[in-house]
């Protein structure tokens, strides 16, 4: 389409400058722009997707931190890592990551690409993304290295945007994501690659419900499902890596 946002194409760089010029405000606007309703897909996602195996946990695409620090918060005596390539939203999410006990067990912020993890295979109990995997330049090698990752019987979480499907609904939903929810974005975050554009053409433009679930079985992964939150706005993916043997 000619009024498609440049960045569907998804250059690395060009999602890491974007993420980078929003950095400051990226927290005020989660909240703002989704009703603070963001914290509480975050603590369902930690309570209804555990660690299923023993060992540290990974969180990847982590941005400023939240859904690392929510699995710390479930699972103090964890190791928790999260990565993400943009260097500039990590350092927002060292200065929360700092701010809770027991520092020992992390969380630990590492600048590391989802495509090519600089981690030791079959490592961590459980992999998680939110809201990062339709940002990778190259989603189904992000699943790959997700699983590479994981330990075997561990699992993976995938937190998501989705478009609801009931016709009302999802259509004034629509209507927000494309007409209000960019201006609000740009008005406060000031991004010059008008980020908020490109987030619901984004979403729109990236698999949901069955059609994500196979490109998650066919990246290697068991027992795959999913669950929508607040009427179908987000949705909750998992899966398991198989079993040794």
């Amino acid at each position: 389409m000619a009024d498609q946002n440049p960045l569907l194409q998804k250059q690395g760089n060009d999602i890491r400058r974007m993420f980078a010029g929003i950095a400051h405000r990226y927290d005020l606007l989660n909240r703002l722009l989704s009703g603070w309703v963001d914290t509480y897909w975050r603590r369902c996602t930690v309570r209804l997707a555990p660690p299923t195996v023993e060992g540290p946990l990974l969180d990847v695409c982590t941005g400023t931190g939240d859904l690392a620090l929510a699995y710390k918060r479930k699972n103090p005596g964890r190791m928790i890592v999260g990565t993400d390539f943009c260097r500039e939203m990590l350092v927002y999410a060292d200065t929360k990551g700092a701010k809770t006990p027991d520092q020992n067990m992390g969380p630990v912020f590492l600048e590391a690409d989802t495509l090519a993890l600089p981690l030791l295979d079959n490592h961590f109990a459980l992999t998680s993304v939110a809201f990062g995997l339709r940002n990778t330049q190259d989603p189904h090698l992000a699943l790959a290295e997700m699983l590479r990752v994981t330990r075997p019987g561990g699992r993976l979480v995938i937190l998501e945007f989705s478009m609801p499907k009931w016709p009302i609904i999802g259509g004034l939903y629509r209507w927000y994501f494309r007409a209000v929810l960019p201006r609000i974005g740009q008005l406060f975050s000031k991004s010059p690659d008008a980020a908020y554009a490109y987030l619901p053409q984004s979403v729109n433009n990236f698999p949901q419900d069955e059609a994500l679930c196979s490109w998650i079985r066919e990246a290697g992964w068991l027992d795959v499902t999913y669950r929508h939150f607040t009427l179908g706005i987000a949705t909750l993916y998992t899966g398991l890596k198989p079993p040794l043997g």
